[in-house]
Parts: C-alpha cells; sequence; structure tokens
C-alpha cells in the first residue's frame, strides 16, 4: 500500500537521516531558484515544488532515502508553456502530470525498465554528473581569487573532515563546509556571491489553490502536450535514480510505489503552487554520502527547506554560493562512473557505444529521454545482431533415399529471417526435405514468413517438405500467421515469389 512503511525506514537510522536531510535541505534552495528561473517563473514556485514533493514523497514514494524536487530536466519542458500561456496553466500541467504518473503506475509501466540496458544506466549517470559540474562553471567564470580558495578549501573539508577520528563519522562533511565557509565569509566581510544573489527569498508559508484555468477541451489540448512530456522524463529520471541509490545502499525498491507516489507529489505541488518535479540524482548522492537512508532524511530536507527559506531566510541569504559549489562538485565526482573509463578497454565495443551515445546525447539536449531512447535503440539494434549470428544451420544427405535433413539451431527473427533463406539449397535435386527445428525457435511474422517462403520454393522444386521438432510457442505463431499449409492463401501473401 501506498503509505505502508516499515518502522525501520522512518525511524532506524534518525541522526544520520536528520543531518543529512539537513544539508539537503541547504543544498536545494540555489538549485530550486536557479530551476525557477530556467522555467521563466517566480523563485517561490520552485522552492514550494521542493518543499512539498519532497515531504509528500517521503510518504508515498517507493525508493526511502530518496530526494524528490523541482529539477533542471522539468525545467526545461515549462518554458514554452510559461511564455504562451502563464503560471496558472503551468499548474494545471503540473496536476495532469501527476494524474498520468499514477495511470502509468497502475499499468505497471515501471516495468520497461526492464529494457533499459546497464550500459544506458551508466551513460545516464555519467552524463548527469557531467551536467552538475558544467552548472557549476558559472559561479566560477568571472570571480575574485577568493571564490576559488573558498571553493578549494570547502573541497579539502568535504573530503578531509570524515577522516578526523569519531567527530568525522557523526557529523555530514558537506554540512561542516557550509557552516565553516558561511562563518568565514561573514566574519572576514567576503565580497562573493551568496544564495540572496540567486533571487528572492518567500516569506510565506504556501497555501492549496487550485488552478485558475477554465476547465474544458481547449485547456485539455493546451496542456496535455507538455504533462505527457513531463510524466516521461519524471518517471525516467525518478526511476534510473531509484536504481542508482538502490546500487549506492545495496537494498531493493518498490520502482511501481515510485511511479504512483511522483504522481501523487506532482498533483499536491500543482495544488501548491509549485511546477512539477522528480527524483533527483545530485541531492539523492548527497543524502546516502551524508548517511541518509531512510523516508525521514526526505521529510526533513522537504520541512527543512520550507522552515530555512521562510523563517531563517537572513541566515540563508548569507550562504557562499563557493560552499554549494564545492558540495555539487563532490556530488558530480562521487556520481561519475569512473569503472566506465577503466572498462573501455575490457567491455565489448557495443557496450562502450551505447554509454557513450547516451552520454553525448544527455549532454548535448540537456534531455534525458533522448538520451535514455537512443541508448536503448541502440542496445536492442546492437543485442537483435548479435543474437542473429547465433542462428546456424548444417544439413546432410540420404544419398539412397533421396533426403537432404536441414537442422536450425538458433533464434530465427527479423534480423535472421533472411539468413535462414539464404542457407537452403533450393536447386538441390533431392526427393524430400526435412527441416528440423527442434533447436530453433521462431519469435515473429519475419520468421514465419522466411519458413514460408523456404517450404514454398522447395515445394516448387518437385521436393516434398516435411517439418519435425516445432516447440509449442513457435509452433502457436507458425499455425497462426503461417501459410505453407494453406494453398489458397499461398500466392496472396508470398506475391508469387
Amino acid at each position: 500500500m501506498l503509505l505502508s512503511s516499515s518502522k525501520a525506514d522512518w525511524f532506524g537510522n534518525i541522526r544520520r537521516d536528520v543531518l543529512a536531510g539537513l544539508v539537503v535541505a541547504l543544498a536545494l534552495i540555489p538549485e530550486a531558484i536557479s530551476f525557477s528561473i530556467i522555467a521563466e517563473v517566480d523563485p517561490r514556485v520552485g522552492l514550494y515544488a521542493s518543499f512539498c514533493i519532497a515531504v509528500v514523497i517521503a510518504f508515498v514514494g517507493g525508493r526511502p532515502g530518496m530526494i524528490s524536487a523541482a529539477t533542471g530536466a522539468m525545467a526545461l519542458l515549462m518554458v514554452t508553456l510559461v511564455k504562451e500561456h502563464g503560471l496558472q496553466y503551468l499548474l494545471a500541467a503540473t496536476v495532469l502530470t501527476g494524474v498520468l504518473q499514477i495511470a502509468a503506475g497502475y499499468l505497471k509501466l515501471d516495468n520497461l525498465m526492464s529494457f533499459v540496458s546497464r550500459a544506458v544506466v551508466t551513460g545516464f549517470v555519467n552524463a548527469l554528473a557531467i551536467l552538475i559540474f558544467v552548472a557549476q562553471l558559472p559561479e566560477l567564470t568571472d570571480v575574485t581569487w577568493h571564490v576559488y580558495a573558498m571553493t578549494a578549501a570547502g573541497l579539502g573539508i568535504i573530503y578531509l573532515f570524515p577522516t578526523i577520528p569519531v567527530i568525522g563519522k557523526i557529523i555530514p562533511s558537506p554540512l561542516v563546509c557550509i557552516l565553516l565557509l558561511t562563518a568565514v565569509a561573514v566574519i572576514l566581510g567576503l565580497d562573493i556571491r551568496t544564495v540572496d544573489d540567486k533571487g528572492e527569498l518567500p516569506d510565506t508559508l504556501p497555501v492549496f489553490l487550485w488552478p485558475d484555468v477554465p476547465l474544458n477541451f481547449e485547456t485539455l489540448q493546451i496542456i496535455f502536450p507538455y504533462s505527457a512530456a513531463l510524466a516521461v522524463v519524471g518517471l525516467l529520471e525518478s526511476l534510473m535514480t531509484a536504481t542508482i541509490v538502490d546500487d549506492l545502499t545495496d537494498t531493493p525498491s518498490d520502482k511501481n510505489r515510485e511511479c504512483k507516489g511522483q504522481g501523487i507529489a506532482n498533483i499536491a505541488t500543482g495544488m501548491m503552487g509549485g511546477m512539477a518535479g522528480c527524483a533527483m540524482i545530485g541531492q539523492s548522492v548527497i543524502n546516502v554520502k551524508s548517511g541518509g537512508r531512510g523516508r525521514l532524511s526526505t521529510l526533513v530536507a522537504g520541512i527543512g527547506l520550507l522552515l530555512l527559506v521562510v523563517f531563517l531566510s537572513d541566515w540563508v541569504a548569507v550562504i557562499p554560493m563557493a560552499a554549494l559549489v564545492a558540495v555539487m562538485i563532490m556530488v558530480s565526482i562521487g556520481t561519475f562512473n569512473w569503472d566506465s573509463i577503466r572498462n573501455l578497454k575490457e567491455h565489448p565495443l557495443s557496450t562502450n557505444l551505447v554509454m557513450l551515445a547516451t552520454v553525448i546525447v544527455v549532454v548535448w539536449t540537456h534531455n534525458l529521454a533522448y538520451g535514455v531512447l537512443v541508448g536503448v535503440l541502440l542496445a536492442s539494434l546492437f543485442f537483435a545482431n548479435k543474437v542473429g549470428h547465433f542462428m546456424y544451420i548444417s544439413s546432410e544427405l540420404d544419398e539412397e533415399q533421396g533426403i537432404r535433413t536441414y537442422k536450425v539451431a538458433g533464434q530465427v527473427f527479423f534480423n535472421s529471417a533472411d539468413k535462414f533463406v539464404a542457407a537452403f539449397d533450393f536447386k538441390e535435386v533431392v526427393d524430400k526435405v526435412v527441416i528440423d527445428l527442434e533447436r530453433a525457435h521462431f519469435w515473429d511474422i519475419s520468421a514465419v514468413h522466411a519458413l514460408d517462403k523456404s517450404v514454398v520454393k522447395f515445394r516448387r522444386e518437385g521436393a516434398e517438405v516435411e517439418l519435425v521438432g516445432l516447440n509449442e510457442a513457435s509452433e502457436t505463431i507458425v499455425d497462426r500467421f503461417g501459410v505453407h499449409d494453406k494453398p489458397e492463401e499461398i500466392e496472396r501473401v508470398l506475391g508469387g515469389h
């Protein structure tokens, strides 16, 4: 059930979950503001969305410890809708996005993740790591040396603090980095960019509201294309991030529940004045690296974010961006799969091409869906080509009886159908041809058509044809679509060839 969770999910790691959640809350603030700017909406829209989604997903999500909020991938899809129709239509599209994601959950579309190969997941991870790093470059361009010194100091704290006995294991190093660098910047009065420079923080709590749009078919026509795109990208990013967190924590997650949970969270945020969001790999990695494992860490991140921006905004505003840049660089380094570089020489060329293509497309387009689609298509083509090569046909001749026996082994489908037909010698003068299919399997219409074509050609040359050993599954598709034993259909379907 959507709200059912084990006690361990909530209270099995209280101290680490609370501290990790606070780190994530601080890291969410500039990200949410930046994504609001990308979508060309008020910063409050992104901040309210991040609070609402994180809190709701803590209860209904399928992956404990994963952080969901407003994201850049989703923000990019909203720009045109906001420009042409305004914020209220964006809120309506966010609600519809949630409805579509819940429907996807009930249709069990999470099972489609089984078609996403490990090479595609690796490419997705590496691409996001690169994008996270690139997103920090504006904060390191045309700045004083103080920013570089603070960023370097922040990275030093993040990586060296955990080596301190006892205390280094208790307090998350990213939190120490943020607090120490903020104190240094305030005490020394450094003139560097702070969170306040990213945009105005809200001073009121969000309120429930229904999007102010006409409830008619015209509105649906306007928002549906955007909602469909948001739903697909949101689920892709969420399910793939869940897979990554599964690997990091060595624990399983409920992908179907995550689909429904993302939908409920987006419906809620649309009615609280927020934009659509999904899982965030960067913040999820921060959470895990800081010790967060349970639902409590996600809840603390959401509530902590709201409390910080509404009630402690004066303190949050002075946090130097250099501190948050250091945290995000740590995330980028920790997210990138460095083994994928070392394995380039060991893994098959096809695997490397799928991984690299996914990286290139995601980084080039900033669109996760395009990258995953290209990766899955390439992986499917390489797989089909590889399996097609495993089909072979041997033969032996009984000269006394004039019988040629062909033994087929492997998978017969669209990729190997032509190879299947080409393996037969139709001009050989024999009385009978036996095609032994005991070790073969027919998968599609192309395979059945190849079998029909071969049988008909042998018969036209005057040979009797016998099929033996066809397994039950193959026999079903051959009986349904085959025409070699239906004389009245042969000419119509095979066209006399």
